[in-house]
């Protein structure tokens, strides 16, 4: 189940959606790195995070699935948004160096197939960022926000589909750990749920962000050699003929006949 672009552009532009767009964009800042020359995807609704971003790399592009909506980004300048079909993406293969996927991963229909689809336009060692609702964290068990939809994760079925899709993970990051709630009380103090969470590991963080490198080689299933058994010569013995037992017998012995009394 996806969400509205209206939607999201309304969650953004509210106080909730500005602390969750402070304190995810500082989890995501620090998986990406030095960019200058690199070509950045945001692919969901990634605009939010890919603001500051454009100015550091060659080029950032924000790809939005066909049925959420788009919307025009950048404001200024030329647009860099495009309505498409996330598992057939208009780029060609090894073209991108770094993904950004929020919003994308937990309502698409197959994971898998996106996955792959972005592993085929990242270039050799190009890195992905995922942002994943946790299905342990109370985000993803209230629709008072765009990650109460769809799909949540754990931090082991994230590993699981990141190695079935020829992924490497590298980067864990946990956060939002404040109640998805618009109390004035609850938005002032969203540094003090940060600081425990984080300072505590605590398990009910309202996302996941993991950071992951191509593989270059996709792994191949290694098959066990069925080895041939090796038949040596077992003598059975068989039963003796008629004839030889016959011969054991003394040829002077013809047994005693006895006559009629």
């Amino acid at each position: 189940m996806s969400i509205d672009i209206t939607d999201l552009r309304s969650f953004y532009a509210s106080p909730l959606g500005a602390v969750t767009r402070r304190y995810v964009g500082r989890a995501i800042d620090r998986f990406w790195g030095p960019l200058t020359g690199l070509r950045v995807l945001g692919l969901g609704y990634a605009p939010p995070y890919l603001l500051h971003v454009r100015s550091q790399c060659e080029r950032a592009l924000a790809f939005m699935p066909a049925n959420q909506g788009v919307v025009n980004w950048p404001s200024t300048g030329a647009s860099a948004s495009a309505l498409v079909d996330p598992l057939m993406m208009p780029l060609p293969d090894s073209s991108i160096d770094r993904v950004l996927v929020v919003h994308a991963l937990e309502t698409v229909e197959s994971p898998t197939e996106l996955l792959h689809e972005i592993w085929r336009i990242l270039t050799p060692g190009g890195r992905i960022i995922l942002v994943a609702p946790n299905r342990r964290g109370l985000w993803a068990r209230m629709d008072t926000t765009p990650f109460g939809y769809g799909q949540p994760y754990s931090r082991s079925q994230l590993k699981s589909l990141m190695r079935q899709t020829w992924f490497s993970p590298e980067g864990w990051a946990e956060t939002l750990y404040m109640p998805p709630l618009t109390s004035r009380l609850l938005l002032r103090t969203a540094q003090v749920w940060e600081g425990i969470g984080v300072g505590f590991s605590m398990p009910f963080a309202g996302l996941h962000i993991v950071e992951a490198t191509k593989q270059l080689y996709r792994p191949g299933t290694v098959q066990a050699v069925r080895r041939s058994r090796r038949f040596s010569p077992v003598f059975v013995p068989s039963p003796a003929s008629q004839v030889t037992r016959s011969s054991l017998i003394s040829p002077g012995f013809r047994g005693v006949k006895q006559g009629p009394t």
